[in-house]
């Protein structure tokens, strides 16, 4: 059943461009009957720069039917961490090349205004619920990282699939990816690129210090663990935007997370794709 939203939050990246087309969106609701029945909320820095008198709420307090996202996917990936509850997000890219933000600014409006005559569905996107110890990590929607913290410097570890040791590796780092992330760091690393419709964890060595190690698919449903095995410092990255430091022979578990939302804007994935590949050649990310 499609969602005919009534409650819109905005996050903003907060650059004189993303201000000027979240502008254009708000606008785009207060002409929607004069902006009757319907409520607006923004985090408190797109509402300062707004020069609103209304007062900005945190995202993690938002409780909205849709939250619009104004920037590249970095807005989008520390959005999806502070939200607490499961809300559709719709991406408007105002960054670079954009893979979870799908919509460019100057459709924008037109995509915001038939979103809320028309209703949307949902597309649902596998996420990696990360922990170190007993301690809960935020969830990956691209990738966890557990990377050196010194360049140069190679760590040793081992990595286990369902209590099953699949690779023991002197490696930069290793990348634990879903498979919207393998457009990503996995990607660069030397990963497959994987349908997102696919339930699977990526697992890529980084520049392992071994010819056999091979980026590795397993099921979503896999709990995969990984132990440091030296003394080198490490650091687990999450999406690029969580860093914690990780300690000799701290183990590391990723299983299934919970899923995130996402407006589902119908388009041909590979097309977009090889597109979005191509212009990427040529910006800086």
């Amino acid at each position: 059943m499609k969602i005919q939203p009534r409650h819109i939050g905005f996050v903003c990246r907060g650059e004189s461009r993303d201000i000027s087309v979240l502008k254009a969106l708000i606008e785009c609701i207060r002409e929607r009957e004069g902006g009757e029945g319907f409520e607006v909320v923004l985090d408190p820095d797109s509402a300062y720069k707004l020069g609103m008198q209304m007062q900005g709420q945190r995202i993690s307090d938002m409780d909205v039917d849709l939250l619009v996202c104004v920037g590249g996917d970095g807005t989008i990936l520390r959005t999806l961490h502070y939200l607490k509850r499961p809300t559709p997000v719709l991406g408007v890219n105002t960054g670079t090349i954009g893979f979870l933000a799908r919509v460019q600014p100057e459709n924008a409006v037109s995509t915001l205004r038939n979103l809320i005559l028309e209703g949307f569905n949902v597309e649902m996107r596998q996420r990696l619920s990360i922990r170190v110890m007993d301690e809960e990590m935020p969830y990956a929607m691209n990738e966890a990282v557990v990377i050196t913290s010194k360049p140069g410097k190679m760590l040793h570890f081992v990595i286990f699939v369902d209590g099953e040791e699949l690779e023991r590796l002197r490696a930069d780092g290793v990348v634990f990816s879903t498979p919207t992330g393998s457009t990503a760091y996995a990607m660069s690393a030397g990963g497959p690129i994987v349908d997102p419709r696919v339930n699977a964890t990526i697992i890529v060595p980084i520049a392992p210090f071994k010819l056999t190690a091979r980026p590795t698919i397993v099921d979503i449903e896999s709990e995969i663990s990984l132990e440091l095995l030296g003394t080198k410092d490490a650091e687990l990255v999450i999406d690029g935007q969580f860093y914690r430091k990780m300690e000799k022979e701290e183990k590391i578990s990723i299983t299934k997370g919970e899923h995130a939302l996402f407006v589902e804007i119908p388009d041909r994935y590979f097309s977009r794709l090889l597109n979005k590949l191509r212009s990427g050649e040529d910006e800086e990310i």
